[in-house]
């Protein structure tokens, strides 16, 4: 079940990120369109939407990471109380620092990996088309 769950939770976050990177390249599609004009090629415009992905990814990993963190050791000792029962250290030190970094990079690929649709779409998009578009 926590497989299938993760599986989900992991459809639903590369969803959400294709949702927002579409729309964000939708609304700037005529600056795109500009930059196509003075000689940027299609794997230039691929780059530049993943690199800001990219960049979005990173911030999210650098904050939320920790967050959860921090967030799981405030919660989970309360959840012990609340059932009456004490929270063994082992329960509460699962993760080393090293592995908090595998999350962190799993939601640069999402973003990444979420972003490609559009990235690609922008770049197929053709110059004067994109120049007339507001």
């Amino acid at each position: 079940m926590a497989a299938l769950f993760t599986v989900m939770l992991v459809c639903v976050a590369g969803l959400g990120v294709l949702d927002s990177v579409a729309l964000d390249t939708r609304e700037h599609i005529h600056d795109l369109g500009v930059c196509k004009a003075i000689g940027m090629t299609p794997r230039q415009t691929v780059s530049l939407v993943l690199a800001s992905v990219s960049a979005i990814g990173v911030s999210g990993a650098l904050l939320g990471v920790p967050a959860g963190y921090a967030l799981r050791h405030l919660v989970l000792p309360v959840m012990g109380r609340a059932a009456g029962t004490g929270m063994p250290s082992p329960a509460l030190h699962v993760y080393t620092p090293v592995q908090l970094i595998l999350p962190g990079l799993g939601g640069v690929v999402l973003a990444v990996l979420g972003a490609l649709a559009s990235a690609g779409w922008a770049a197929r998009s053709r110059t004067a088309t994109t120049l007339r578009t507001e």
